[in-house]
C-alpha cells in the first residue's frame, strides 16, 4: 500500500487513537538494528598485484586505447578481456580462475573506469567512499565506518583516477588549484583535495546516492519520520510553503529535498541550482544549473548567487538550492519573498535556531550593511517551515523536529515545534531509543494547506495521535 493511501487510512481512523503500548510495540519494531551483511571484497597478493601491473603494462603498449573510447563499454570491456586473457596465458602464471578473472576485472577497471574505486561503486550498502591517501580506504555502510583492503599504486594512481573523474566533467585539479567539487555519471558527489594541501597525499571523499530514489514512504518504513509527519510534509510541498532543510554532514539533507520534491505538481517550472548537480527531482519541468569554477587564468567563475539572481529571469514558479553557504542567501530570500513561493533549500546546522543563525550570517556575506531586525524580519517572512535532520551515533537518520516560523517578537524570530523525535536512552546494542511525538500545537499554516486541497486533519497535530 502505498504512502497516499496509507495516510488516507491514518487520518480516517485518528477518532481512535494509538495506545501507549501499540506505539511502543511499533517503535521497538522499527528501531531493531538492520542485520550488517559483511562486506566482502578479495584483495589480490603481492605476486599477484605484480603480475596484474606488468599484465596492464604489456596491454598499454598493444592496444590502441583511442579505438576502444569510440565502443560501447560492454563491448570494449569484452576486448579488454580477451586481449588479457591472453596476455595471462602468455606469462605462464601459477594462478587459480579466480584470480585470473579478478586481474582480467582489475584491469578492466584501470582502462575503462576509476581502477579500485570500481568495486566500492557498484556495491549498494555502502554510503560513502573516504579515501585518506592511497594506502588506507574507508567506506561508510549502515551508518558506520569501516576499513576496506581496497588500495592504490601509490600516490601518483590515485592521482590519475581524481584527473580523470575531474575532467570528465570539464574540471581540473592541480597546485594552483588543489582543491575541487565533482560528481560521477551516476550522480555521486565527489571532493577531492591534493597536496600541498593534504599533507599525507591526495585525498577523495565520494557521497554515493542510491539508484532507487527514496520516497516519504520509504522514510516512514525506514523510521527517519512518521506517517504524521510524512503527511504534514507532503501538504507544505503541495501548498508552496518555502522550507529550509537543516542538519549536519551525512544526515539526509539532499535525499529530504528530493523526497519532498516529489510532491510538487507536475505542471510547475523549476529550476535548481547548485556547486556540484545532484538533485535527482522527479519531475518534468527542471532547468538544472551548476557552479563553475574560475579558470587556470582565475577568471571565468560563476558562483551560486550569479546563479539564483539569473534564475528570477528564467520565469521559475519554483527555485531550489541545493545548499546556501553564503552571500547566495540573501537574493534567496528575495526570492521566497517575490512570489516564488514553494521554493526549497538546505543548510548545514545542528539546530532549527542554530539555522536560521546561519541564514542572518550568510545574508551578511551579501555585502549589504542591514539592521539585523531587518534581516531577520525577512527571513520570518521568507521561511515558513524548518525541517531538522540529525545523524545518530548508531548511524540512523531522523527527523529530529519540524518547526514552524511563526514571525517575530521584537527582535526574535520566533519558532513553534510541531513534531520532534523525543530521546530517551541508548539500549545495550548501542541503538538510540525515543519516539516521535506531536506537540499539540497546531500550525498556523493549517489553513492555508487546507484551502489549496491538502486534506490534512488536525488531529495528527494531537499528543494523544501521535
Amino acid at each position: 500500500m502505498g504512502l497516499k493511501s496509507r495516510l488516507k487510512n491514518f487520518t480516517q481512523d485518528q477518532k481512535q487513537p494509538f495506545k501507549k503500548n501499540e506505539l511502543d510495540s511499533k517503535q521497538q519494531k522499527q528501531q531493531e538494528k538492520p542485520a550488517r551483511a559483511e562486506l566482502k571484497l578479495t584483495a589480490l597478493n603481492t605476486l599477484e598485484r605484480q603480475l596484474k601491473d606488468e599484465i596492464h603494462s604489456n596491454l598499454l603498449d598493444i592496444l590502441d586505447l583511442s579505438l576502444i573510447s569510440g565502443v560501447e563499454e560492454a563491448e570494449a570491456r569484452k576486448q579488454i578481456s580477451q586481449v588479457v586473457r591472453q596476455l595471462i596465458e602468455e606469462q605462464s602464471a601459477p594462478l587459480n580462475a579466480r584470480s585470473r578473472q579478478q586481474i582480467v576485472k582489475e584491469i578492466e577497471d584501470e582502462v575503462l573506469g576509476l581502477g579500485p574505486l570500481e568495486p566500492l561503486l557498484s556495491e549498494p550498502t555502502i554510503s560513502d567512499i573516504l579515501v585518506n591517501n592511497y594506502r588506507s580506504v574507508y567506506v561508510e555502510r549502515f551508518g558506520k565506518l569501516e576499513l576496506t583492503p581496497v588500495r592504490f599504486k601509490d600516490n601518483d594512481h590515485l592521482m590519475k583516477i581524481i584527473d580523470r573523474i575531474v575532467s570528465r566533467i570539464g574540471r581540473r585539479i592541480d597546485e594552483s588549484s588543489p582543491m575541487v567539487d565533482a560528481r560521477l555519471a551516476d550522480g555521486s558527489r565527489v571532493n577531492a583535495i591534493i597536496p600541498p594541501l593534504a599533507i599525507d597525499g591526495a585525498s577523495i571523499s565520494i557521497r554515493r546516492f542510491s539508484e532507487d530514489k527514496l520516497k516519504l514512504s520509504d522514510l516512514v518504513e525506514k523510521n527517519a519520520l512518521t506517517e504524521q509527519m510524512a503527511l504534514f510534509l507532503e501538504s507544505v510541498a503541495k501548498a508552496k510553503q518555502n522550507v529550509l532543510i537543516s542538519g549536519g554532514t551525512g544526515s539526509g539533507k539532499t535525499t529530504m529535498l528530493n523526497a519532498m520534491s516529489n510532491f510538487i505538481p507536475a505542471d510547475e517550472r523549476i529550476v535548481t541550482i547548485e556547486d556540484s548537480a545532484e538533485l535527482q527531482l522527479q519531475l518534468p519541468h527542471v532547468v538544472r544549473l551548476e557552479t563553475r569554477p574560475a579558470n587556470i587564468e582565475g577568471k571565468g567563475e560563476v558562483s551560486l548567487r550569479d546563479l539564483v539572481k539569473n534564475s528570477l529571469r528564467m520565469r521559475p514558479d519554483r527555485v531550489v538550492i541545493g545548499e546556501v553557504r553564503g552571500g547566495e542567501a540573501f537574493d534567496m530570500l528575495q526570492a521566497m519573498n517575490t512570489g516564488h513561493d514553494g521554493s526549497l533549500t538546505t543548510v548545514h546546522a545542528n539546530k532549527p535556531r542554530d539555522s536560521l543563525a546561519r541564514v542572518e550570517n550568510m545574508v551578511s556575506m551579501a555585502g549589504f550593511e542591514l539592521p539585523m531586525t531587518a534581516v531577520r524580519k525577512q527571513i520570518a517572512s521568507a521561511i515558513n517551515i524548518i525541517v531538522q535532520l540529525n545523524r545518530l551515533e548508531d548511524g540512523s537518520r531522523r527527523v529530529m523536529s519540524i518547526q514552524e516560523v511563526s514571525g517575530m517578537e521584537g527582535d526574535i524570530i520566533t519558532l513553534s515545534e510541531i513534531f520532534k523525535f523525543d530521546r530517551t536512552g541508548v539500549d545495550e546494542n548501542g541503538v538510540v531509543q525515543g519516539h516521535y511525538m506531536a506537540t499539540g500545537i497546531i500550525p498556523e499554516c493549517l489553513s492555508k494547506l487546507q484551502s489549496m486541497g491538502c486534506k490534512i486533519d488536525r488531529t495528527i497535530f494531537s499528543t494523544q495521535g501521535s
